[in-house]
């Protein structure tokens, strides 16, 4: 909706001042009885002494040259022309008030001039009754209407003792100008209940409140209307009716209009057909009809090339643009200021940064606006050291950055991390005054955050004159991203100290940045609270389900989940979020299937979650269904949906897929390189994870951490020591990263794993932070595997003292200590664990087959053909044991327990369960997909490897590690995982 708000602003809607001035003596009369939002009193006029506006001048002029005065766009002259008209009055002169204020009127609502505008408002008051007269009352709904003040708009039409038809579109416009559509359409219904005679004026008002509404039916019963008492007949009322079925993606209702027109000379409806294919993203039926309109001789004005440029949205649209601005060169529209902005716009969302760098050079009058087009583009292309170099150049010309170029670059500051740069900024701002700006306030906190800075933010927010809701979920956003939750949390509590007036939208904000705290006290608090103010609305249920599931407690978000009664997409998603964050899979598939029976349909963000669900489980059917799903509904495969999708093929076990979705997507963003790589070092492919982290450098695309993450792993997972050594200092030395926990461990399992475990103890001795259990555990488990029992001694005593709350980590310990038959310290370890609350993950594999994934425990025999699958598995053992001499090896059983226990356990392993129903199930040569929550220990392993030999099986393995691929005897992992 927002998206289609931002187009619809675009097309330009009639306006009524003119209107109101011409036919003030042939105007409608109704009654004040309608129910209008009471506000306070008109607020006390700013001092402004810069201008004395109603200081009355030597050389009084007469009456009709005051509107020559205001036409000339000088408040100060216009306002000395009134104060001489004012004294004339005073003395001999009859004048007419309506006269004498309204261009004054016009003239401040033009110049969006609130103070001045406040200024001759207090005058009217002063000098009349200013509530009888109908005209001047209108021109002040319209002057605030116009700066924005739509409280002093509504105390001025509330307090009207008659309206107008000029009243109510001037109030409806004001509604539908400042964000406040659905009162627009509010007001409109009384106006309707009242039967007052509606004219040409009002449509486009409503129209363009039915569009920031996204609401097609108000503007299809007003499209109705508008037929009924002939208006639609009118050239402009006709161009608004084809922006809002366009602007409502009803491009047909839009089009019908169009072809309806007996008459197609006026540009406008060609500017507005134009602009709601390109709104829409349409660029060929855009292009076509602008060479239509060619064809026809009618000559393109600067909204035509706008609106044609407007076309031209992503890479692929290059040529396109190009072609246009040949036309716009022919035409002689090049030196306009306006084409040549659109076109550097074209360029920079195309990705041409050079092309647009050009144009720009050439352009002998820069605007504000071409300046702060280059800066956002430069910023939206990732280019912002450019962006940074091209303020600075911004600085030593005659022209000024305005707040709009401020908010770019405190942006950028905030992304690149450069605190100085965004403390400069700020300095600027209080210099020249723009520091009172709320949206350059909440960018200033959110800069501030991103810096890591948290005093300054909090300064920041301290000094900001005004505070909206905004400001407070930015402030507490910044300090829970910072790690300082109590601050975050004092401020919740101020917000109610302070008595704001908390709404839904504050609650939300306050739940979501409470979602870090992990503290469900908290939020059963604010849970009480909504519901005891009366808040609890659908958006906040679904926080709150939302929010219990972060926190770990899914039968709460369940129990909250069945309480909803009118569930929306977001409802589903958020429940189908949880299931999945907490490890459910199963049953985040399960939600999925009852929300298409209650025919919710998905959108983008539930589809990221089911497809997360999908790979977790890797239900490679499943998973192309959705694909599927997405290419019928026409999803554009990008951001997170695009990042899924290649993530849902890699852990489902078909990289070629993963890698083909990964190519066709136009705009590769940062997270899309990284999933890509990460699905390389998944199923063991290094050298490619490190060609395409290549690859992407030459794209100019900034890695971060998880970037080397997953190289870091690729490598480790591949036995590409040197190759992990050196990404380990690129990302140190030439991106300035410093590592992580995660990347440390990572480095020590890459050498532990090729035997250097002298090196890798030596690195961990090295390690400028404390190392964490995970960079223990990466050393133990490997002195486990290639038996260094010293050194492995001391990792365990490490991890033991740092006293992890990962179960894993302590079965890792016992199973050393197993290994060595150290059977006392194997149950103190156990004991340990049971004392603190901890479990031990049991075994578990899955398989896809028939629309359903069938799950497998160790020695299981809950599955309804039970009997046939042990059946088959000891046929298979048989076999194997008879042809290729399979003997199970029980090292791997670090249970103390007779040895005859031991090969029943190995045989009872759940991935070898899997595999037998695999077997029983799938047609002859399609490949076996399993997946197991834990690594696959030493004897399943060999005991695949000679499946797929004897069986001659292709078998696909996920494990808890890595990816096994199994052909003819050969695993992929090189028995190296």
């Amino acid at each position: 909706m927002c998206l289609q708000y931002c187009q619809a602003q675009r097309l330009r809607f009639p306006c009524t001042s003119s209107v109101m001035a011409a036919s003030a003596q042939h105007c409608y009369f109704t009654s004040s009885a309608v129910q209008v939002h009471r506000v306070p009193m008109l607020k006390k006029a700013q001092a402004n002494p810069a201008l004395q506006f109603f200081k009355v001048s030597q050389n009084p002029i007469k009456l009709p040259s005051l509107k020559e005065v205001c036409d000339q766009g000088s408040l100060k002259e216009a306002f000395l022309s009134l104060g001489s008209l004012l004294k004339l009055q005073n003395s001999s002169l009859k004048l007419s008030l309506d006269g004498a204020y309204s261009p004054v009127l016009e003239l401040c609502a033009n110049k969006k001039a609130l103070s001045e505008g406040q200024q001759v408002h207090a005058h009217l008051i002063k000098s009349c009754d200013l509530y009888d007269s109908v005209f001047l009352s209108t021109k002040l709904v319209f002057m605030y209407g116009k700066c924005g003040s739509l409280l002093n708009a509504e105390n001025v039409f509330g307090r009207m003792c008659h309206r107008t038809i000029f009243t109510w579109n001037a109030m409806i416009g004001a509604y539908a100008s400042n964000g406040k559509p659905l009162k627009a359409l509010e007001l409109y219904r009384d106006m309707r209940v009242l039967e007052v005679p509606l004219d040409s004026c009002t449509f486009p008002c409503i129209l363009k409140a039915c569009i920031a509404l996204n609401n097609v039916c108000s503007g299809t019963e007003i499209h109705g209307v508008a037929i009924k008492y002939g208006y639609n007949k009118v050239t402009f009322v006709a161009n608004s009716l084809a922006s809002m079925y366009a602007s409502c993606n009803d491009l047909d209702g839009a089009r019908k209009l169009f072809d309806g027109m007996k008459e197609k000379e006026d540009i406008v409806s060609w500017n507005s057909i134009i602009s709601a294919y390109s709104a829409n993203e349409q660029s060929v039926e855009a292009l076509e009809l602008f060479r239509e309109m060619q064809r026809m001789c009618l000559t393109p004005n600067t909204y035509t090339f706008v609106a044609a440029l407007q076309a031209c949205e992503d890479s692929f649209s290059d040529k396109l643009g190009m072609e246009i601005h040949a036309a716009v060169m022919k035409s002689g529209h090049c030196l306009d200021i306006y084409v040549a902005n659109s076109l550097l716009a074209m360029y920079l969302r195309c990705g041409k940064t050079d092309e647009a760098a050009i144009i720009f050079n050439d352009l002998d009058a820069k605007d504000i606006v071409s300046w702060n087009t280059m800066l956002s583009g430069f910023a939206q292309n990732g280019l912002y050291n450019e962006t940074l170099q091209l303020f600075y150049d911004m600085q030593s010309t005659d022209e000024k950055p305005d707040l709009v170029s401020l908010i770019n670059i405190l942006a950028v500051s905030g992304r690149l991390g450069y605190l100085l740069s965004g403390m400069e900024v700020h300095a600027y701002a209080i210099k020249n005054g723009f520091d009172s700006d709320l949206q350059l306030g909440n960018t200033l906190i959110d800069m501030y955050a991103r810096c890591g800075c948290v005093n300054f933010m909090g300064h920041a927010f301290e000094k900001m004159p005004n505070i909206d809701f905004i400001s407070w979920t930015t402030i507490i956003a910044g300090y829970a991203q910072n790690n300082c939750h109590t601050r975050a949390l004092e401020l919740c509590r101020k917000v109610q100290a302070v008595g704001l007036d908390v709404d839904a939208m504050m609650v939300e904000s306050i739940l979501l940045a409470c979602g870090a705290l992990k503290c469900v006290s908290l939020v059963k608090e604010i849970h009480g609270y909504t519901m005891r103010r009366g808040l609890f609305d659908l958006v906040l249920q679904n926080a709150v389900v939302n929010l219990y599931g972060e926190c770990g407690y899914i039968e709460y978000a369940n129990r909250m989940f069945e309480l909803i009664e009118s569930k929306d997409v977001v409802s589903w998603t958020s429940m189908i979020s949880c299931n999945v964050h907490s490890g459910l899979a199963n049953e985040a598939l399960e939600l999925c299937h009852l929300m298409k029976e209650t025919n919710v349909e998905p959108d983008s963000i539930a589809l990221v979650s089911i497809l997360s669900a999908v790979a977790g489980l890797s239900a490679l059917k499943k998973g192309k269904e959705i694909h599927g799903f997405l290419l019928r509904k026409g999803f554009i495969l990008e951001g997170s949906l695009g990042s899924s999708l290649v993530d849902m093929y890699a852990r489902s076990g078909t990289l070629e897929n993963a890698y083909k979705v990964h190519n066709c997507i136009r705009n590769k963003s940062l997270i899309l390189w990284t999933t890509m790589i990460n699905a390389y070092g998944m199923h063991g492919n290094g050298k490619a994870a490190i060609d395409l982290f290549k690859k992407m450098e030459g794209e100019r695309i900034v890695p971060d951490h998880i970037t080397f993450l997953s190289l870091l792993y690729a490598c480790s997972h591949s036995g590409l020591i040197d190759e992990g050594k050196r990404l380990y200092e690129i990302m140190r030395s030439e991106y300035q990263l410093e590592p992580w926990a995660e990347h440390s461990a990572c480095m020590v399992d890459l050498l532990s794993r090729a035997n250097r475990l002298e090196e890798a103890y030596h690195f961990v001795n090295g390690m400028q932070s404390e190392p964490t259990a995970e960079v223990w555990c990466a050393l133990l488990g490997a002195c486990r595997v290639h038996s260094n029992k010293e050194l492995g001694e001391i990792a365990a005593k490490k991890i033991l003292e740092l006293g992890t709350e990962n179960p894993g980590n302590y079965v890792l310990v016992s199973n050393m200590f197993a290994a060595s038959r150290r059977w006392k310290d194997v149950e103190e370890v156990r004991m340990r664990m049971k004392g603190i609350g901890l479990k031990k993950n049991p075994g578990c594999s899955w398989i896809e087959f028939g629309n359903k994934v069938h799950t497998f425990t160790a020695r299981d025999k809950s599955h309804p053909q039970s009997n046939e699958i042990y059946q088959k598995l000891a046929q298979m053992t048989e076999k194997l044991e008879r042809e290729v001499d399979y003997v199970a090896q029980t090292k791997y059983v670090l249970h103390n327990v007779e040895e005859e226990e031991k090969v029943q356990m190995l045989y009872g392993h759940s991935e070898r369960l899997a595999i037998a129903y695999g077997l029983l199930k799938s047609p002859e040569g399609t490949p076996i997909r399993i997946t197991k929550n834990l690594r696959v220990c030493g004897d399943c392993h060999h005991f695949i490897k000679l499946v797929s030999k004897v069986f001659r099986q292709v078998l696909v393995v996920r494990d808890a590690n890595r990816f096994h691929h199994f052909e003819d005897g050969i695993c992929s992992c090189g028995d190296f995982w």
